[in-house]
């Protein structure tokens, strides 16, 4: 079954897979100090992901830092 596309709404979602993605190599340290313009070419290029670059902000890009990192804390565990 395939999955539903992803946006930039979805930051829970998109964390998740950016976690999957690149898992332990960003800890929370790293994952803070990303450049947005960096973590933005990193959610373009998840499999699903179906927003576009112009619809990308700062307040998306915040969710989804802070959301990685929760997503981090949660798998160490």
């Amino acid at each position: 079954m395939e999955e539903p596309p992803i946006f930039w709404s979805d930051h829970e979602d998109i964390a998740q897979k950016l976690y999957e993605k690149f898992g332990d190599e960003y800890d929370e340290s790293k994952i803070y100090r990303i450049r947005f313009t960096d973590l933005l070419e990193r959610v373009l290029s998840i499999d699903g992901f179906s927003g576009t670059r112009e619809e990308s902000n700062e307040g998306y890009l915040e969710m989804i830092q802070s959301s990685w990192v929760y997503e981090w804390r949660d798998n160490q565990k």
